[in-house]
């Protein structure tokens, strides 16, 4: 059974800084395409970022500069380091996985048939 394990998330006050984790396990992962989405109350769930197996990374222009996804093929996680941190980027931020980058980049798409995460609140607020 495949499960995706967020941790990470929490209040923060606007120029900090938080770092996310996820945990997928139940099927080897190494050459899906792994990313986060987030969802604000009241707005659709959005891409945030996405990585490949050969590391290759993708953004939304919103949080280019700020946010830095990475990978460890090896344990199966993706990290987001998530700094200078806006009110506009609190969220629930969900881990996903697919077999390609082209089905969540640069918008989730009806070929999606991989794996969410529970979702972790992020809070940005003074």
């Amino acid at each position: 059974q495949v499960q995706l394990v967020e941790s990470g998330g929490g209040l923060v006050q606007p120029g900090g800084s938080l770092r996310l984790s996820c945990a997928a396990s139940g099927r080897t992962f190494t050459t899906y395409a792994m990313g986060w989405f987030r969802q604000a109350p009241g707005k659709e769930r959005e891409f945030v970022a996405g990585i490949i197996w050969s590391g290759k990374t993708y953004y939304r222009d919103s949080v280019k500069d700020r946010f830095t996804i990475s990978r460890d093929n090896a344990k199966s996680t993706v990290d987001l380091q998530m700094d200078s941190l806006k009110p506009e980027d609190t969220a629930v931020y969900f881990c996903v996985v697919d077999k390609t980058i082209a089905s969540i980049y640069p918008t989730l798409t009806d070929t999606f048939s991989g794996y969410w995460g529970q979702g972790t609140q992020v809070t940005v607020s003074s």
